[in-house]
């Protein structure tokens, strides 16, 4: 349903205070300076209709800069259990040194899967 991917500062934080429009000042401010960040996390709100007859799996896959002529990539999974209608908030972080050595990311893809059953996606506008 939906898809924050937020940067995180130096005490992993993505926000100063919960006011969503202190949330995205302190982004643009860490979208302007890299050094400051140590990490990104995707918040992903996700719903799924019906019992689950196989395990269920939220997928991220990421897309960086290139390093000669492929562009990085990372997919990072997680199971999930449904919670009933309202859908679930699961989040997937990238800090420390895998966040330093993956670098910018440029594009992304967020998949559920029910065994091997796409049941739904977001993406990113450049994926």
């Amino acid at each position: 349903m939906k898809v924050l991917p937020h940067f995180l500062d130096t005490n992993g934080l993505h926000t100063l205070s919960p006011s969503l429009y202190e949330r995205d000042a302190y982004q643009a401010y860490l979208r302007l300076h890299p050094e400051k960040r140590t990490g990104i996390r995707f918040d992903v709100q996700w719903k799924a209709k019906g019992p689950a007859f196989d395990p269920r799996t939220l997928q991220l896959e990421l897309r960086g800069i290139a390093k000669g002529s492929l562009p990085r990539e990372l997919t990072l999974k997680q199971g999930v259990t449904s919670a009933g209608w309202l859908g679930r908030w699961t989040s997937f972080l990238l800090t420390g040194d895998k966040y330093r050595d993956f670098g910018e990311v440029t594009a992304w893809r967020v998949t559920l899967w029910e065994g091997d059953q796409l049941l739904g996606e977001q993406k990113s506008f450049l994926w």
